[in-house]
């Protein structure tokens, strides 16, 4: 009798910033277990790419190029089967708290403090999967 291998978590980074994209993928690839499926940019690209890969988690920044990361947020919701959703974002400001739990954000982190809590979030995530 063979043991079932643990399937790897996949991830989608959204961030209009590349330096950050390349640091969060730099920092998830030390994760065991964590599989980093995509990336994008902007708005659009984002919400195709990701209702196209169908990914586990989505690391998703509030601004975006061409829109905003609630739109996105709230477009893949809409998924079957729905990604757990990272927030991510640059403005500690309550309201955009708000806005995210109501469009069904699992997890809001502030960058400044974030990305070891992210690390830790995905880990757990990842042991889980």
């Amino acid at each position: 009798m063979s043991a079932i291998e643990p399937r790897n978590l996949t991830v989608f980074v959204v961030d209009d910033s590349e330096l950050l994209r390349v640091r969060l993928i730099g920092m998830l690839a030390e994760i065991e277990r964590v599989l980093v499926v995509g990336e994008a940019a902007d708005r659009d690209q984002a919400v195709a790419k990701i209702l196209c890969l169908k990914p586990d988690v989505v690391i998703l920044d509030i601004r975006l190029e061409n829109g905003s990361g609630i739109e996105v947020l709230t477009e893949i919701k809409k998924a079957t089967p729905c990604p757990t959703v990272m927030m991510l974002t640059n403005y500690p400001y309550i309201q955009y708290q708000e806005k995210c739990l109501k469009a069904w954000a699992d997890y809001f982190f502030y960058k400044a403090a974030g990305f070891t809590k992210i690390k830790d979030a995905i880990a757990r995530l990842a042991a889980a999967a």
